[in-house]
Order: C-alpha cells, then structure tokens, then sequence
C-alpha cells in the first residue's frame, strides 16, 4: 500500500520518494538540516510532479536492503534517519546534475569585489577554517560547507551554516573531532555563523586549494591544467556516496553514469580554466594572508 509520496526539491531539480506500508509518515525526514548543509537549500513537496519515483522504499519489509534497478532506488526494511540523509543526498545530488546544477564540496567567499572558492578536493584540510578567517576579516559568505554553481560555473547557491551541529542515527562518527573545537584553537575562542552573507550570483573569480598544515612552510603554487580537473572532479564527486558504507554489508549503489561521469568531466574542463592555487600554511591567518596577495 502506498502510504507516502512526497517530493524533495532544490533549485530545478526534484527527487520523488514513494513509502509503502501500513504505518503512519508524515514525512520521509523528520529534520532537513543535513539535507541543505550538504547541498545548500532542500525543501520537500507534497506536490508530485515527478513521473515516476526516484527512491522506493518498503517499511514493512523483514530485511533490510539496497539496490538500483531501472534508474531508482529500492529500499526494504527498516532504514535510520541519518542512513536516509545520505541516500537522498546521493540521488539528489545526480538529479541536480541533470539539470545543470553542480554541488561542490567547498566554501566560498565574496571579498574585495571578487568569489573565492576554497575547494576540498580530494583532501579536506581547511575550507572552514579559511572561510572562518575570511570572514572575520569582513569578506561575505557564499557558502560554507557546498557551493552550487550552473553549468556556466555560475554560483546559484550556498550553504550558509558553518557547522554541522547534530549527526542523526547512521551517520555517528567517533573518528571526526568537533570541528567547533578545532576553530576556538585556531581563532582563541567561540567561532559562531553570525557572519554576514552574499546571496547575490556571482562568477567565481578564484579557485583555493587550502593545506593548513603547520608541519610545513609556506607555500603558494599555482596549479596546472591536469591537477586542477583532478581535484575539482573530486570535489563534485564528494556528493555521490560511492565511497559510502551506508549500514552493515550494505554499501551505496552505483548511481552513477558513463554519461554522466563524461558530462562532469567536460564542466571540471570548462571549469577550470580560471586561476587555482595550492596555498599551504601553518593556519588560518597565514593562509589568507596568501589569498589577499593574490587579489
């Protein structure tokens, strides 16, 4: 019995959920917070306009499990909210894609009249905390944690929390410090999001790869062709969970495409014919120290 059919929604993209079963849901998620830290701004829809649903999903089902089949995703079973959080980003994240929008894993900064993407890559080390630097330096929040650009490379929009204050059932880790914590070393204190924004479209005029690392000297670099589509391809990929182990001996489905992976190699392509620089440096200070030299 289908006893939900709601619609997730970010930007032109739409993502359908049909729930069978004989309980009660009002809604797939109960919190979308992780939904829009993740990929910038998430809304459900009770409105279906999707032809058919994206993610089925059989509550009553005895045992759990995973599978793509025929462009959708098939859940069975019981399945904890945080496990949810990352499927839906997933599937959301491609369906983002086909419609021209690209989620990248960085954060991203208005300051002295130009955007300044600090991009992941395929490391992680200091994209908050030189967003964080930045902005006490007076530059404006593009986005934090994912900024979404069109096929233009144009920024469309940006997730605005600094922090991910909450994990959900599924998705706790031990491993991953409080990056809070982190922050007050770096800046002798409490770091809050009362930062002021840019919600304005903007092209990105810089593109940083942040290496805080004070085992090592200062050092800017600018990036070649090659490595800048290597590390910008990782950057869009961050989003589509193949790298996920999502509960016990069950991974993330392949979602993804030969077609698609050749369509966001030829944007990584466009993309990157704008500056990039590697700046490693000791800490956050340090390194946008770097960036204003470089503006």
């Amino acid at each position: 019995m289908l006893q939900l059919s709601e619609e997730f929604v970010s930007g032109t993209a739409r993502l359908r959920i049909d729930a069978h079963g004989a309980s009660t849901t009002q809604h797939v998620l109960d919190d979308l917070s992780f939904l829009n830290y993740r990929l910038a701004s998430v809304v459900t829809s009770a409105e279906i306009t999707c032809a058919k649903p994206d993610i089925v999903w059989y509550l009553e089902s005895t045992k759990k499990s995973i599978r793509y089949v025929d462009n959708a995703l098939v859940l069975e079973g019981e399945w904890y909210q945080g496990e949810l959080q990352k499927i839906i980003v997933s599937m959301m994240a491609l369906r983002m894609e086909e419609v021209g929008l690209h989620p990248f894993h960085s954060s991203a900064l208005r300051y002295r009249d130009r955007t300044i993407m600090f991009m992941s890559g395929e490391a992680n080390h200091g994209k908050t905390m030189s967003q964080i630097e930045g902005s006490r330096r007076g530059a404006l929040v593009v986005s934090t944690e994912t900024t979404v650009t069109d096929e233009n490379g144009l920024v469309v929009m940006g997730t605005k929390t600094t922090f991910l204050r909450k994990r959900a059932k599924g998705t706790e880790r031990s491993d991953i410090p409080d990056a809070r914590q982190g922050a007050s070393k770096f800046f002798g204190g409490a770091v809050e999001d009362a930062f002021l924004t840019y919600d304005k479209s903007s092209n990105i005029d810089l593109v940083i790869l942040p290496a805080i690392d004070g085992n090592f000297d200062t050092q800017v670099v600018e990036m070649l062709q090659f490595e800048k589509e290597y590390q910008t391809y990782h950057s869009l990929i961050n989003y589509h969970g193949l790298h996920q182990l999502l509960a016990p001996e069950l991974p993330m489905p392949i979602i993804d495409t030969d077609e698609m992976r050749f369509k966001r190699a030829g944007f990584c392509h466009r993309f990157a014919q704008k500056p990039y620089y590697l700046i490693r440096a000791a800490n956050p200070k340090q390194l946008i120290d770097e960036v204003e030299k470089l503006l």
